[in-house]
């Protein structure tokens, strides 16, 4: 798993490109393929504009997913040569951290925010792949999913938490 990191904010408390790049292989489904994903840490005022642009949500968010679509051309000798430019490796997409936002929910949800991170980093990438939570019946298998790839880290899961507060 290749992440390409951006760094656009301030904050002092961000894991590292390893811890980074350890989530996105965990949440990748599809584990003998060779991907790349990138990861934009950002402040309250970047995410709240992106959630405002793109989902019409008039606030900040903490993570926002933004998966690659492959651009189809009417010439298929221009398909042909995009699929050369990206290679064997698959291009998943955008993660957009609220890092501020991601520490305050930590605090407030009493979580170790290197955990909190650890979640949101594979819920995003999850997105990326496809999932999604939008049905019931998504949202189950999902945080399901998120809970074992979590638990394998150590981490409790954040919904049972969340549950029983």
């Amino acid at each position: 798993m290749m992440v390409d990191l951006q760094i656009a904010c301030d904050n002092k408390n961000l894991p590292s490109l390893a811890q980074l790049e350890q989530w996105t292989k965990l949440a990748l489904q599809t584990p003998n393929t060779a991907a790349e994903i990138t990861i934009r840490m950002v402040d309250n005022e970047e995410s709240h504009a992106l959630n405002l642009q793109y989902r019409g949500q008039d606030k900040a968010t903490n993570v926002l997913s933004f998966p690659f679509e492959t651009p189809e051309f009417e010439d298929p000798k221009l398909t042909a040569a995009m699929a050369y430019e990206l290679g064997p490796v698959s291009y998943l997409g955008d993660l957009v951290v609220n890092a501020p936002l991601l520490a305050q929910e930590a605090a407030q949800q009493h979580k170790n925010v290197t955990d909190h991170w650890a979640h949101l980093i594979i819920h995003g990438t999850l997105h990326l792949q496809g999932f999604a939570h939008t049905e019931d019946q998504e949202a189950e298998e999902m945080e399901a999913l998120e809970g074992q790839l979590l638990a394998s880290l150590n981490i409790a899961n954040p919904y049972v938490a969340i549950e029983s507060d």
